[in-house]
């Protein structure tokens, strides 16, 4: 995630810089024919009009790809708003003076924190276990680690434990319940999460846009060979790249904050949301343990 910090000038315009390329060598060789072979008479009216509406088009793509990002971000606040509640709740149903209930109470504490790392691993399909492992057992290690899906074995061992404790009379019906309800919550928000990691925007609306903006952007390009005539020669050609630049930055993040669990700096900053997660659960069980906040290297954190 892109965080309050100065943004190096070479991270937008390295995105952009094969496009306006391209539109710079279309305007060189329109301005050329147009000098010395065929007088363009395209109104520039004509331009402004169609300009208009790829505007309107790029806005409403890029408030679906915002919409996109933000609900990303939302899911994970409402991860890290019941995994606070589930150990709350465990340590408040639990009597403090039973070792065994406070064994389970680390082991599903723990548990949660590795939960939390898996899922934000297995999102950007990246090694899930590479910060779970050690907050689990190596029997329950071995028992998920070759599944297709982690972070739902992870939390299926929740629902054994909290069976365990019910049997056990360590809780009541009651807080069995309630329990219940917050661990339901978690699996909802993962479920939401991998919607949006799993649907995918159609490749042919992206494409659609992008020949919309190269088509305008060389009507442009003929109409201003023939308005900016009596000016320098080449006078068009700056004011049209001046004029692509916006076009071509807005659609390219648009592109970027749509799919917000690619593990590039416009992500969902899930691994430090799960170690904000890990600081607040270890210090609810009073584990001295607590590491410190993930710091950004760069101009964003991830």
């Amino acid at each position: 995630m892109i965080i309050n910090k100065r943004i190096p000038l070479y991270y937008p315009f390295k995105m952009i810089i094969v496009d306006i390329l391209i539109i710079s060598a279309f305007a060189t060789v329109i301005h050329l024919i147009s000098s010395n072979f065929i007088d363009f008479k395209l109104p520039i009216s004509f331009s402004a009009f169609f300009g208009t509406s790829i505007s309107l088009i790029l806005s409403f793509k890029l408030s679906q790809s915002y919409d996109r990002w933000w609900e990303a971000r939302k899911i994970w606040g409402a991860i890290v708003n019941d995994s606070r509640s589930l150990v709350m709740q465990l340590k408040t149903f639990i009597q403090p003076d039973n070792e065994a209930g406070k064994i389970i109470l680390n082991k599903m504490a723990y548990r949660q924190i590795s939960w939390c790392y898996a899922l934000g691993q297995n999102l950007r399909k990246q090694e899930v276990m590479k910060y779970s492992k050690e907050f689990i057992s190596e029997e329950e290690f071995i028992l998920v680690n070759n599944k297709s899906n982690i972070p739902v074995m992870l939390l299926d061992l929740h629902y054994d434990d909290l069976k365990k404790m019910r049997k056990t009379e360590l809780i009541s019906e009651f807080h069995e319940i309630q329990i219940e309800s917050t661990k339901q919550r978690l699996c909802t928000s993962m479920g939401r999460a991998e919607r949006i990691k799993n649907t995918f925007f159609p490749k042919t609306y992206r494409l659609t846009l992008r020949l919309f903006i190269y088509l305008f952007l060389i009507l442009l390009s003929l109409s201003m060979s023939n308005s900016l005539s009596e000016f320098h020669d080449f006078i068009h050609i700056p004011l049209l790249i001046a004029i692509a630049i916006p076009f071509f930055l807005l659609e390219k993040i648009a592109y970027q904050i749509q799919d917000p669990f690619e593990n590039q700096p416009t992500d969902t900053a899930v691994t430090s949301i799960a170690r904000t997660i890990e600081i607040n659960i270890k210090e609810l069980i009073e584990d001295e343990s607590v590491p410190e906040p993930f710091k950004p290297e760069k101009f964003y954190i991830m």
